[in-house]
């Protein structure tokens, strides 16, 4: 923490994550695009289907990122390279046992998430062959977690988005190569992932060279430690039960949302997309809270601590305003780009107000999720979160009865607000333990 805490430093951490978010639906795009060339329907649903069923068995170990951030960042603060280059390692060790287990239970895996999003025996079967060969790169991918967060805590966010950039165009071009040049159909675009994932682990390690400087890196005494091993499976277990009860309010969203007939529920998903965008847009900013307030933390440095919190969250609620500016202008235009179905048109245009609210009334939580993340005081993230999972299934539970989807989306957004008040409760506390 030796260099002063500027705005230009936020800004130089959290910028290039915006763009490497902006980044992750142009590929969706593609994938879908390039096996929508083949004139048939199964092959984008196989893609869809088995790209989703994937994507939820990793995002379990999506706690490496966080955790290998708030852990390394507290290591850099105090000046401890050798802890921060064991702390790589032992997310690398991690994510291999992770994607190796993954691997060997492919078949039971694959056929819960079968059972969970049925299709049809056509679009399950190409949906098989196309998980079959991504899942051998699940240890390449989970790995990539631990990296990304390792070089979010040494503020190497540059290297990020060149490691997104990169894989993601590698990818983009495979999926052309192979699919439309030489005519591999679903199995092409699972090979275009397979090789753009093992490409981006190596490049990640090559960014991260410096810590396989210090021996420390497989100083295996420390990396297995076992004060630290459990300390870091507590903290990550607090990441993984507290993103578990966010997602069960997304999904119960959706599954609630149903219960007003298909046009609701096929507006508040295009709705939902401006959510993304907000997360895509805030992540940076909390990103940067992450490396800084844990780097503070680290130095037990409080007003540093507090300079940080502020600073970032300064960026944010300023990217926040804009967004609802962007979204109470534009936000019809942007619905009509993502359907043209006018009923459906017309409905998410009801319920658009709720979107000018949502990236101010998401800044704090946002914010408060990274400061936490940040001083790993993830016991407190995971119990508020409790409360707020309760408060929302309440507020919908009194709500939609009598405003029906408009009291769903209240209560989404009373989620916001109770995420935002619990953790800050709590913040006090957070700030004593920097001097403690």
């Amino acid at each position: 923490m030796a260099e002063t805490l500027t705005h230009r430093r936020v800004l130089n951490i959290a910028l290039p994550i915006v763009l490497s978010n902006a980044t992750v639906p142009i590929l969706g795009a593609v994938d879908t695009g390039v096996v929508g060339q083949m004139g048939a329907a199964a092959p984008i649903g196989a893609v869809g289907i088995g790209a989703t069923i994937l994507t939820a068995l990793y995002w379990i170990f999506g706690f490496l990122r966080m955790g290998t951030t708030g852990f390394a960042a507290q290591a850099l603060g105090r000046g401890d390279h050798a802890e921060g280059a064991a702390i790589l390692t032992r997310g690398l060790a991690i994510a291999a046992l992770g994607g190796l287990a993954i691997i060997a239970l492919q078949w039971p895996l694959f056929t819960v998430g079968f059972l969970l999003s049925p299709a049809s025996a056509e679009v399950e079967g190409l949906a098989r062959d196309y998980m079959a060969i991504r899942v051998w790169s699940a240890p390449a991918l989970i790995a990539i977690y631990a990296i990304t967060g390792w070089l979010i805590a040494a503020e190497r966010t540059r290297a990020v988005l060149v490691l997104q950039l990169v894989m993601n165009g590698l990818n983009i071009g495979l999926d052309l190569l192979f699919v439309l040049q030489l005519g591999w159909g679903v199995e092409g675009v699972a090979i275009a992932t397979f090789i753009a994932e093992w490409s981006g682990l190596v490049l990640g390690l090559w960014f991260c060279r410096g810590a396989f400087d210090s021996p420390a890196w497989r100083d295996w005494a420390r990396v297995l430690d076992p004060a630290s091993l459990r300390h870091f499976a507590q903290v990550n277990t607090d990441i993984l039960i507290r993103s578990l009860l966010l997602q069960a309010i997304f999904v119960s969203f959706l599954l609630l949302g149903a219960r007003f007939g298909d046009v609701p529920l096929a507006a508040n998903q295009i709705l939902l997309q401006f959510m993304s965008i907000t997360a895509f847009a805030l992540d940076g900013f909390a990103f940067a809270a992450e490396t800084l307030v844990g780097q503070a933390m680290g130095a037990r440095r409080r007003a540093a601590l507090r300079r940080a919190a502020v600073l970032c969250s300064v960026w944010a609620f300023v990217s926040g305003a804009l967004l609802a500016v962007v979204f109470a202008g534009f936000g019809g235009a942007i619905i009509d780009v993502m359907t043209t179905a006018e009923p459906v048109r017309e409905t998410a245009r009801i319920y658009l107000s709720y979107m000018v609210l949502a990236p101010v009334l998401g800044v704090a939580p946002f914010m408060l999720d990274g400061i936490f993340i940040g001083a790993t005081r993830t016991r407190d993230m995971r119990n508020m979160m409790a409360v707020s999972a309760l408060i929302y299934a309440v507020a919908a539970a009194m709500l939609m009865p009598i405003f029906g989807n408009h009291g769903l989306w209240v209560a989404m957004l009373v989620s916001f607000v109770a995420r935002a008040v619990t953790l800050g409760l709590r913040y006090r506390a957070l700030e004593a333990s920097a001097a403690a």
